[in-house]
């Protein structure tokens, strides 16, 4: 009997060692696949004023690139992200520089200048880069002035801020440069 149970034993330890041994044939797969994570999806969302703001998008990385007049061209446009076009959704009209934003889903793109930046909210919020990128479909256009960074942002990187109960700023910083939009919630 005292056979019986030490071969018991012995056979759900090497049982066990061989489930190691399988699971850590799993973790080079994961790492065969690190360029998916090159630019990888990822989100921002913020309540302000009763409005749920979110900005979806995929975070590429400037890896000892020239980004703005070099990967993106200037007086180009640019899906502001990798991959997809980014996109920005509120449940509530937004004010931004004087202009309203209605509230809905929007295509967010952008052109860079040397001086300033336009920035293009567009009805088709599901596109692939720019390339289905129509003009005729914006739903509001703005120029803003980017500010220099002193240190380099090495992932595009969005924010939304809460300034005060009704307000705040949206930014997008990568590499350089950094954009902000001011916005109040409206009622």
């Amino acid at each position: 009997m005292k056979k019986l149970l030490i071969i018991a034993a012995l056979s759900l330890i090497s049982c066990g060692e061989d489930k190691k041994k399988e699971e850590h044939h799993h973790t080079p797969v994961q790492n065969e696949n690190k360029a998916a994570s090159l630019s990888p999806h990822t989100s921002e969302m913020e309540v302000i004023g009763g409005a749920h703001i979110h900005i979806d998008y995929s975070a590429p990385s400037v890896r000892d690139r020239i980004i703005f007049g070099g990967l993106v061209g200037y007086n180009t446009v640019w899906q502001a992200g990798a991959h997809n076009a980014t996109w920005i959704e509120t449940d509530k009209d937004l004010l931004i520089n004087g202009e309203t934003l209605p509230a809905g889903k929007y295509g967010f793109f952008v052109i860079p200048g040397k001086e300033n930046w336009e920035v293009i909210f567009n009805s088709r919020w599901e596109q692939h880069g720019k390339d289905d990128y129509d003009e005729a479909e914006d739903v509001l256009r703005m120029e803003v002035t980017p500010d220099t960074l002193s240190e380099t942002q090495e992932q595009l990187r969005y924010e939304i801020e809460k300034k005060s109960d009704k307000e705040g700023v949206i930014s997008l910083a990568w590499e350089k440069i950094k954009i902000e939009l001011p916005f109040e919630v409206q009622d």
